[in-house]
């Protein structure tokens, strides 16, 4: 897809997995939950708009506090890490990106703002 030595992120919801580039390289991947039938994770070329190492998560039917290493990515979509299940592999979120939270922690460091993120099925 990229060329550059640039990073940016590959999501694939049918096979519920994440894929950090450096390039055309693959430097790490790892399984993810993305949202559900009734609320799906959006697919397109978005970028990392804002960091956060914690935050709340708020939406119809959930609340969830300290959510760590939340990266948004398009309005309130975001890669974070999720302590509150072990599901992944399978779509069980609101529309964001679950990863488990030693994952989101790698990513976290590794992505910057603006880093693009590419959501496909």
């Amino acid at each position: 897809m990229q060329e550059s030595e640039q990073r940016w992120i590959q999501v694939d919801l049918s096979s519920q997995r994440l894929i950090a580039w450096e390039g055309s390289q693959p430097v790490y991947a790892v399984i993810v939950s993305t949202g559900k039938r009734a609320t799906p994770t959006r697919v397109g070329t978005f970028a990392v708009k804002t960091k956060h190492i914690s935050t709340r998560m708020t939406g119809p039917g959930y609340d969830v506090t300290n959510v760590p290493h939340t990266m948004y990515y398009h309005r309130g979509y975001a890669i974070h890490g999720a302590y509150w299940h072990k599901k992944f592999g399978t779509p069980v979120s609101h529309g964001c990106i679950n990863v488990a939270v030693d994952h989101a922690k790698w990513l976290f460091k590794w992505a910057s703002v603006g880093t693009p993120v590419v959501v496909h099925d």
